[in-house]
Formats: C-alpha cells, sequence, structure tokens
C-alpha cells in the first residue's frame, strides 16, 4: 500500500502520464468515444489506450483486451465497466504499477440496496489497500488544464486554460455546467472534478490540493453530504488562511431537520443550519443555486476588498434606481448618504435640477463622453463615506451594427477601461458593474472584459446586491477568524469528559442524564446554577427546602424522565413545609400513573427563581456535520415561534454577542417596552462555556437543553433552571 498523502494522490489523478479506456466502445456519441476525442482534441501529451477484448482497432487507433497487452503500465485509468467488476480491475492496475483512476460506473451505495452497499465496502477496502487514487464511483470525470486532461464526456469546453477557479462537485452534471458558465463570462478554470460517492479521494482531499496551486485564487464545491466534516472544516479553513475564498453550492437543505427523541433542540436543528453554523467561521460562503454560484465568484475575482459596507450607487435609470434602493435594503447593504463636499460636487456637475441622493440617478450625463462621465465616478468614488462604487452598464454584445451603435460600444468600453485603470487595484475601493436585467456575454463581450480585470460585471440588483453582501459577510468573517487551537482543559474537566466517554462508548444507543447530572456536568464546565440539592425522602426534600428558604420548587428525578410537565413531575411556588411534603407525594403517583416504568431517583428542591428573562441554551450533535450550539426564546416560546440561532463550538465572544444579535430573543435581552434590559453579559459567558463544552464532548453529547436559562436583570447574572443533556456513541463524520 502507498503511504503517500491524499494531496499527492490528487495530484497523480489530476496528472497522469498515460490514460487507459476500459470498457471503451466504438459508439461516437458515447462517454468513452467522447472522452477519447476530448483527450486528443486538447492534446493530452501522454498515450492513451483504448481497452477492449471485442475489438483491434477502435476510433482509428489499436484497441488491447486487457490491461497486461497493454505495452506501458498506464498511469491512469478511465473505468467505464459494470460495478461488480471494478474491484478486481483496480487491484490488477494497482499490482501492475497503475496510479490512480476514475470509477465512472454506478450501482453502488447511492443505490440504496444492500448490495450496492456491499460493493462500496469492498472497493473501499481495495482502494485503502493498494493506494490507488480513485475519483468516484459514480461520477462523470475530470478536468486538469494544465496537464490537458479532460475525462469528462463534455464536447462543449472549447479550451482548457488554467485559471483562478478550482471545482469539486458531487454532482457530476451541474459541476460541469456551472463551469461553462464561468467559463462563457471569461473565468478560466484550472480543474473540475466530479468525486461521486467519494469512496477513494473525499472534498477535503481536492481543496487541501487546491490551496496548494498558486495559480488557484477560489475553490468551489458542490456538496451533498459532508464525508469526515472534520476534515472538510479543516480543508477549508486552510483555504481560508490561503486567502481563497469556499463557495460551497449545499444540497439538502430542505429536508426535515434532524429528530432527537429526546430533546427540543434535536428537532429544532436541521442539516442546513448545522451547516451554516460551523462552516461560516470556516471560511465558506454558502450560496443556494448554480447562478447565486457564479455571481458570487464573479465578485470575489474581480474585485479588491472594501475597507467597510458602504456602497455608493450610480445608474441612469429610474427604474435601475429603484430596484437597486429595494434590493440593498434586503440584503442589508448600506447605502449611505453622501458627504456634504461631494453633495456639493455633484451639484456642480449635474445641475441644480438633479436630484443628489445614494442611489444617484444620473441619467444623461452617464452618456456623456468619457472624461465627463469619469467626474462623476470620481465624485463619488472619492466620498470619505463610501467603501464601494457600484456602476450601472452592461457590456456591449458587438461592436456595433451602425456608427451610433460603434460610438456607444467604444465609449462604454473606454469609460469601464478608464475606470479600472485609474481608480482600481490593490489597497483601492471596489468598484461593480450591474446590470438593469440578467444577460449572457458574448464572444466579442468577453474578449472585450479582459481588458478591464478589476471590475466584476455582476447581473441584475437583485443578483448584485445579494452577491454583495455575502461577499462582505464573508470578508468580515475571515477578518474576524478565531485562530489557534482551543485552549487545554484543566485536569478535572478532561477527566469528566474522558469518564462521559467512557460511559457513551459501553452504550448501544442513546440515553439521558437525570437532570442533576445535566447540570453538574455543565456547571462544571461554568454555566451559572440556582441553588438546589436532591432529597431522597420527603423528609431530606423538607429539610433542603428550609435551608435554602421559601418559596422553593419541587420537581422529580429518574434519567427517564426527560419531559417532567407531561408527567406531572414539577410543583412551583411552594410556601412551607408542609407544601413540598404533599408535592413530593403527589410528584411520584403522576410519574407513576404516567409511566410505571419510571423509578423516582428522589426529588429536586430548588429555590424559586427571581424574575427574568426565559431563554434557550443547547446544542445538537448533526450526524453531518458535528456539534452546533444553539440559542434563542426559551419556555413556552421555544416550540410556539421557534426564535433560535445556531453558532459553532468553541465560539468568542464576539461570536457569541453575534448569535444573540441574530435573534429576536437578542432585542428582548437588550430591553423591550419596558422590560429588561437584562444582563446580557452573563448570557454571552453561558455560549462561551457552551460552545467549550460542544468543543470538548460534542463527539458523545448527542444533545443538550438548557430551558429555561434565566437572564436576570442588568448587572445580576443568569441562571440556569433546567438541564437535559442525552448522551450517545459517537462516530465517523
Amino acid at each position: 500500500m502507498s503511504t503517500s498523502t491524499n494531496t499527492d494522490k490528487v495530484a497523480r489523478l489530476l496528472n497522469p502520464a498515460s490514460v487507459a479506456i476500459l470498457g471503451a466502445r466504438e459508439n461516437p456519441s458515447g462517454w468513452t468515444a467522447r472522452i477519447f476525442a476530448n483527450l486528443v482534441r486538447f492534446e493530452f501529451e501522454g498515450p492513451v489506450y483504448p481497452v477492449n477484448p471485442n475489438h483491434e482497432r477502435i476510433w482509428g487507433v489499436e484497441c488491447y483486451p486487457d490491461l497486461p497487452s497493454l505495452p506501458t503500465v498506464p498511469d491512469h485509468l478511465v473505468v467505464m465497466r459494470a460495478a461488480a467488476s471494478v474491484t478486481g480491475i483496480l487491484r490488477e492496475a494497482a499490482a501492475m504499477g497503475s496510479r490512480s483512476a476514475t470509477v465512472y460506473a454506478t450501482g453502488f451505495s447511492e443505490a440504496g440496496t444492500d448490495a450496492g452497499r456491499a460493493l462500496e465496502a469492498e472497493l473501499r477496502e481495495a482502494i485503502a489497500e493498494t493506494g490507488l487514487a480513485v475519483s468516484g464511483p459514480n461520477c462523470l470525470g475530470n478536468l486538469s488544464a494544465r496537464a490537458r486532461v479532460l475525462t469528462l464526456p463534455d464536447d462543449r469546453v472549447q479550451e482548457l486554460v488554467p485559471g483562478p477557479v478550482a471545482m469539486v462537485g458531487q454532482s457530476g452534471t451541474t459541476t460541469p455546467s456551472i463551469a461553462r458558465t464561468l467559463m462563457d463570462r471569461g473565468i478560466d478554470v484550472s480543474y473540475v472534478i466530479t468525486s461521486g460517492n467519494e469512496t477513494g479521494l473525499i472534498t477535503a482531499d481536492y481543496i487541501r490540493y487546491f490551496v496548494g496551486d498558486p495559480d488557484v485564487r477560489l475553490i468551489f464545491c458542490l456538496v451533498e453530504a459532508v464525508r469526515r466534516s472534520e476534515d472538510f472544516l479543516a480543508a477549508c479553513r486552510a483555504a481560508r488562511d490561503a486567502g481563497k475564498p469556499v463557495v460551497v453550492l449545499k444540497m439538502g437543505v430542505s429536508e426535515g431537520g434532524r429528530r432527537a427523541a429526546l430533546s427540543h433542540t434535536g428537532s429544532l436543528a436541521g442539516r442546513v443550519e448545522a451547516f451554516d453554523a460551523v462552516a461560516g467561521p470556516a471560511g465558506i460562503i454558502r450560496v443556494e443555486s448554480a447562478d447565486r454560484a457564479v455571481d458570487v465568484i464573479e465578485m470575489l475575482l474581480h474585485a479588491s476588498e472594501a475597507r467597510g459596507d458602504n456602497v455608493g450607487c450610480l445608474v441612469y435609470s429610474g427604474g435601475v434606481r429603484g430596484l437597486a434602493e429595494d434590493a440593498a435594503d434586503r440584503h442589508r447593504v448600506p447605502l449611505p448618504e453622501f458627504a456634504p463636499d461631494t453633495r456639493t460636487r455633484l451639484r456642480e456637475l449635474l445641475g441644480d435640477g438633479m436630484t443628489i441622493s445614494n442611489p444617484l440617478d444620473a441619467d444623461g450625463y452617464l452618456n456623456r463622453p468619457k472624461e465627463d462621465a469619469l467626474k462623476v465616478v470620481d465624485a463619488v468614488y472619492n466620498d470619505p463615506g463610501v467603501d464601494m462604487v457600484v456602476f450601472q452598464e452592461d457590456l456591449p454584445p458587438h461592436e456595433g451594427i451602425n456608427d451610433a451603435n460603434r460610438r456607444r460600444a467604444t465609449r462604454v468600453l473606454a469609460t469601464i477601461e478608464a475606470i479600472d485603470e485609474r481608480f482600481l487595484g490593490p489597497g483601492q475601493k471596489p468598484f461593480v458593474l450591474i446590470s438593469p436585467a440578467s444577460y449572457d456575454l458574448t464572444e466579442f463581450s468577453r474578449t472585450a472584459r479582459r481588458r478591464f480585470p478589476h471590475v466584476p460585471c455582476l447581473n441584475e440588483p437583485e443578483r448584485a446586491f445579494r452577491a454583495i453582501r455575502a461577499v462582505q459577510d464573508y470578508r468580515r468573517r475571515r477578518r474576524e477568524a478565531e485562530g489557534g487551537p482551543a485552549p487545554a482543559l484543566p485536569e478535572p474537566l478532561t477527566a469528566r469528559v474522558e469518564a462521559l466517554r467512557r460511559r457513551a462508548a459501553s452504550a448501544t444507543t442513546a440515553f439521558p442524564l437525570s437532570e442533576p447530572d445535566s447540570k453538574e456536568l455543565v456547571g462544571a464546565f461554568g454555566l451559572p446554577l440556582i441553588d438546589e440539592g436532591l432529597a431522597r425522602t420527603e423528609e431530606e426534600a423538607r429539610d433542603l427546602a428550609e435551608r435554602l428558604g421559601y418559596p422553593v420548587v419541587v420537581k422529580g428525578v429518574a434519567a427517564k424522565l426527560t419531559h417532567k410537565s407531561d408527567a406531572g413531575a414539577v410543583r412551583v411556588n411552594l410556601g412551607d413545609a408542609a407544601a413540598v411534603q404533599q408535592a413530593c407525594r403527589d410528584i411520584a403517583r403522576n410519574v407513576a400513573t404516567h409511566d410505571p416504568d419510571i423509578r423516582l431517583d428522589g426529588w429536586l428542591v430548588a429555590r424559586m427563581a427571581p424574575a427574568g428573562l426565559e431563554l434557550v441554551l443547547g446544542m445538537q450533535r448533526d450526524p453531518e456535520m458535528g456539534p452546533v450550539v444553539m440559542f434563542g426564546a426559551g419556555g413556552v416560546w421555544l416550540e410556539l415561534v421557534k426564535d433560535v440561532a445556531f453558532g459553532a463550538p468553541g465560539l468568542s465572544r464576539d461570536s457569541a454577542a453575534r448569535l444573540i444579535d441574530s435573534t429576536r430573543a437578542g432585542r428582548l435581552l437588550d430591553g423591550y417596552r419596558g422590560q429588561g434590559p437584562y444582563d446580557r453579559g452573563a448570557v454571552i459567558d453561558a455560549l462561551v462555556a457552551l460552545g467549550r463544552l460542544a468543543a470538548a464532548a460534542g463527539d458523545v453529547i448527542e444533545s443538550l437543553d438548557i430551558n429555561p436559562f434565566l437572564a436576570l436583570p442588568k448587572g445580576a447574572g443568569a441562571l440556569a433552571l433546567d438541564a437535559l443533556a442525552v448522551v450517545g456513541p459517537g462516530g465517523e463524520r
């Protein structure tokens, strides 16, 4: 078995010395014929060997009956054979010295059958044993521009030009389609990987390779399911730190949320919420469509980094002005009023009859000769409150069909080129073109736009401002990225987590911790708890209440008693000893009636909490992305309005504050209609502590609810009034 790293394997896959096409068919429209034609068309430098025992010649060249008959050992295999034969083929090729393969066959785990899963398990074992670099199965091939390799059966690709974009997608059709759209817009693509089931190499491996390629400035991923999420996130963080954004089109976001039968958090956290919680901090920009991906890629590649979010908008259409203003508001892109000196200068240029506002409708003036238009641009560009300029213009589709058209085309391109030369470059404010409506580039406009490489050409205002907002958010997150490993846990906490991990490892299914055990766990990590104690008898409950002081709360305690209110196991505002003892008896009777299999461990007696704002804190281990932290409105509001937001484990105080601000509960926390303000700092502290617990034990804590978590008046702190942890066996993600 090879000992090379997976990055080395990707290099072998994408830079083969020779190719053998197994399963070659004569049909000129078939996949094998088109792959052979692509390798010939783009002048792949190594030999290409068709393999099929039924042909002596095919496609005008010699065809070989099997791998041993080839004149040299093939470096890369195009495996167009039935699923059941793939494992044997790979083992044979690896024994000969082949180094990589692309497996196109379907019928593996994606078929959803036991037979398919068994075939994939065999394939995975063969890949591990042989050390082959394998993309697929269930894929459509790859593109490597520098190596002149196109094993996609796609004859619509016109050029192989190494460029700033590298792409990997689990969809074999969609990923190349987006690549062609980028090429049509004049954006060259160095790599396209259709990774399929990722039985061998996975998305994280490809990202790591792209990070090391100096030509690649941006990475696009189309993801159905994240494999080995820790590796995926680590690769994305490496790309972030290298200044290479990762744009992800995530599929499957409409599935119902993950269900954890024992906790609220599990029913509130869904796949996309978990993905978003950890993706942003790792340097990922998630998009919802191919068009959004293209817009964001265009913006990231061609615009310099803005110092802030304020946009100055220049248009020459009242309709575009209105659409731009609406879109900017919808996507929270600020359009500030121009500074007084800017307003004065614009009035001098445009005349007293023009309304000076942002967006600025300079109808007629921008259509004047280049130098006149540049004076308006200069005034807006140099406004001290403007960080980016958006300018209405679409690229001419041709050089013009008459003199007037030709003059306009020449003027438009000269103006944009002058803007690029005069205003743009490293450290300068970005400048963005938007059009009134979406349009495609022609060969003429693709060629022309290469003259102004620092100007993104975005489509209509809605798409443009959405892309601008996405890029602004990404660059803010990158500036605020929390670097370095998490601080080591003190020895007592490490021992506690290890004990919990051993307990989880011995279990076959998830199990809940009792409320006292759950609270002991969260309290150890620093979450504040209300004064309380566990009583085994009615007399102990009475004595506890006397020590705590009335009024008190009494709750039944049992690990299986996960929803106490449903079982009648809670009594509140008890004012004397007799009431406490009666509550113990009532709770025991109610629980026995509710579920005769539940045996009470005793009663939790707690001091009655003061008035405050009921919140919920929690965490959930997503099967795909791992642990996420939750914050939102608690108590009865949790299920009624589901005002919650999710964050990454190990979140900082700034991240915790942003998590709070993303909810309506955050507004209540700061005071609303005479209620509050409450102790925001204490809530932030609790979220940071919970994030530390999620980072330390998120592999074994299935879910955790702290509901209600009571925020007290400002300066008075906060209290965890209830907690339920569900522990389950961890597993590889």
